[in-house]
């Protein structure tokens, strides 16, 4: 993934890799010993993938703040790309890009395919609250907008909305929905979010059928959570997701059951996963939100 970053020609590129938790000192190793001077260190001890996002958006000195995971590679033109599309319109205040499969190579790489996948398309979009052209469950669908793994913002933009809620995201009773907070919170707070294909990263699928049945939970759970947060976060939006609801879950119903069709008994078994963690989500947030009650706000140095 470092070697990817590495190789991208952005003239102006600050590369922060944040260890979230660590089991030992291994990431700290190859970081400072294989790119010194290149790629900067940083340790959030306490788990989940919002507080990591928060600990590198602090300590990030660009305009922009692009983010992307370990289990990635980014195309060469990925950071030209995104920075082209925030500089196409100054309304836009975050960039989602395509992610497709790195490899496709075992039947587990391939029934996450069949299930959803990470890809929104090779159309280039925009949202903005000011629009009303969108589908029935806008703007709560987040998923529709992009993923985590391949995200930017501008950087005061997002700080100005309080970063990333610690109480969400992969790590955490939440599952994820971190992402997606930030996503719907910034179309809330004015701003225009755009979707650019040619800004591509390549994701490493899990390879084997163990891991998928979680991660399907996952999913679900983390979609739920972010729900319950930006309910939290935004109340007076309720009004507008009880009316949208209905419709919403109509579509999303119709999406599951043709699932089958394409992936077979594994894709069932997951999309039944998903709707369980979809259940779960709203309890997972509260009982994030009551655990990081007692851990200290500022942990990352």
């Amino acid at each position: 993934c470092l070697d990817s970053l590495l190789r991208n020609g952005y003239p102006q590129v600050e590369i922060i890799v944040v260890d979230n938790a660590p089991a030992s000192d291994a990431a700290e190793t190859l970081v400072r010993g294989r790119y010194p001077g290149r790629v900067r260190y940083l340790r959030e001890p306490v788990a989940g993938l919002a507080r990591a996002h928060n600990c590198g958006l602090d300590a990030a000195h660009g305009e922009l703040c692009a983010f992307t995971d370990d289990d990635t590679l980014a195309d060469p033109a990925w950071l030209t790309s995104l920075a082209a599309a925030f500089a196409a319109d100054r309304r836009i205040g975050c960039v989602t890009g395509l992610i497709l499969p790195a490899e496709l190579e075992t039947a587990a790489q391939a029934a996450l395919e069949n299930h959803g996948g990470f890809g929104k398309g090779f159309a280039a979009r925009t949202w903005s609250l000011a629009d009303r052209r969108h589908e029935p469950l806008f703007p709560f669908a987040a998923g529709r907008f992009g993923s985590g793994a391949n995200m930017a913002f501008r950087t005061a933009e997002l700080r100005a909305i309080g970063g990333f809620d610690p109480a969400t995201g992969t790590g955490t009773p939440a599952h994820g929905g971190d992402d997606l907070l930030a996503f719907f919170r910034m179309l809330v707070a004015g701003h225009t979010l755009a979707y650019a294909p040619d800004a591509l990263i390549w994701h490493r699928h899990r390879r084997t059928m163990d891991a998928l049945p979680a991660q399907a939970f996952g999913y679900g759970a983390g979609f739920g959570a972010y729900l319950a947060a930006a309910l939290t976060h935004e109340p007076a939006m309720l009004p507008a997701l009880l009316r949208r609801l209905p419709q919403g879950l109509g579509l999303a119903a119709g999406r599951v059951r043709s699932r089958p069709a394409a992936g077979g008994r594994p894709s069932l078994r997951l999309a039944r996963l998903e709707i369980q963690g979809l259940v779960y989500g709203p309890v997972g947030y509260l009982r994030s939100v009551w655990k990081q009650r007692g851990v200290r706000a500022e942990s990352c140095p």
